[in-house]
């Protein structure tokens, strides 16, 4: 079922109430019902409630509901904050396939009402959306926004445009179709079985281009904020650790960093030893922080945060992590979700299912 209770980042709830303003909605209606004022809704660590955006869309649908595109237009809107480790996340996934695997479970605590799941034949790829919890009058709405800001979001991170064989919904169509040809370059099937994006499947596992210079840099503040609050870094310690964190997923090698210092390895090492660390040491820092913080705040999977972190292979990953915590990284994962760490509701869900299982093993071997 979905959280309705889940919280999410005000910035879709900005989006609409910019598209409220703009038909000559005041704000104080559009918040209707709410309990939220346009105060509560500035600053970085403010947050809303999946129910009460979905209050702030059925006031926008009640006034403006038949103009044709409004979903759509609004999906066009939306980016993709990069506060928080699933940004991370997505910037260093390498191929289409990893970006999908992320969104299906970040999504829903962003500006997605419902489930995505994926499917792959005939040599097509799917992305189906499930809008079946979503009241029946806000669905053309919801689930329009839902896959124009997925679309978005793809072009923003990568400036990557995979052209999309065909889009469906289950909703009838509008008096005019302009809006979606506008930001989906194709003309919409309304009326169908299911909702879902339709794509060539030739696109699913090619790699994805560099990281829009945007989201880069975002992605590289991040990880140095992360950082940051561990251990500040000065000097050409601080030097090699920017490095090492400036390109998502693809972290260098020593003889590579020493190469962008302009000078040999051995003169790195030198200089490092000098400031009291090592090549070594700094790598480790940067994997061990990201490592924990992708753990904690995401759901992916061993073998998924190897690549991101640089390992050949997830049996380096745990030697390592091991090494660092003392745990394997899934134990770890378990720790952190039982002393309360936020993490998304799925993801909760998937943990609390992997626990009482662990528990009702433990009870039978009694």
């Amino acid at each position: 079922m979905f959280d309705w209770d889940l919280r999410r980042r005000t910035s879709s709830a900005h989006i609409l109430l910019g598209l409220a303003e703009e038909r000559g909605i005041p704000v104080p209606e559009s918040l209707e019902g709410t309990g939220l004022s346009r105060e509560s809704l500035t600053g970085s660590s403010a947050e809303i409630t999946a129910r009460q955006e979905l209050r702030i869309v059925r006031n926008l649908v009640r006034r403006c509901g038949r103009e044709p595109g409004l979903g759509a237009l609004a999906g066009s809107r939306s980016h993709l904050s990069l506060a928080g480790p699933w940004g991370l996340a997505m910037l260093s996934s390498r191929t289409v396939r990893e970006v999908i695997e992320v969104a299906r479970r970040y999504l829903d605590a962003a500006f997605v009402f419902g489930r995505l799941t994926f499917e792959e034949g005939s040599g097509e790829a799917r992305l189906y959306l499930d809008d079946s919890e979503i009241p029946p009058e806000l669905r053309p709405f919801l689930t329009e926004r839902a896959l124009a800001g997925i679309r978005t979001i793809g072009r923003e991170l990568f400036a990557a445009d995979i052209p999309l064989a065909r889009i469906e919904f289950q909703h009838p169509a509008p008096a005019s179709t302009a809006i979606h040809r506008q930001v989906f370059g194709v003309t919409p099937i309304f009326g169908a079985r299911r909702t879902m994006v339709v794509f060539d499947r030739m696109y699913v596992d090619l790699p994805l281009p560099r990281p829009s210079e945007w989201a880069r840099a975002a992605c590289e503040q991040l990880c140095r904020d992360m950082l940051t609050r561990r251990h500040v870094r000065t000097g050409v310690a601080g030097s090699v650790r920017d490095l090492l964190i400036r390109d998502p997923g693809a972290i260098p090698d020593q003889i590579a960093v020493a190469s962008e210092m302009f000078m040999s390895p051995r003169t790195l090492s030198r200089r490092l030893n000098h400031e009291g660390t090592s090549f070594r040491a700094l790598l480790d820092e940067v994997r061990q922080t990201l490592s924990e913080e992708l753990l904690t705040h995401t759901d992916m999977t061993t073998e998924q945060l190897a690549a991101r972190l640089g390992y050949a292979e997830a049996a380096s990953f745990i030697r390592a992590f091991r090494r660092w915590k003392g745990c394997p990284p899934q134990e770890f994962r378990m720790r952190t979700a039982d002393i309360g760490y936020r993490i998304p509701a799925a993801s909760r869900a998937r943990r609390e299912a992997v626990a009482a299982h662990r528990a009702a093993g433990s009870m039978a071997a009694r």
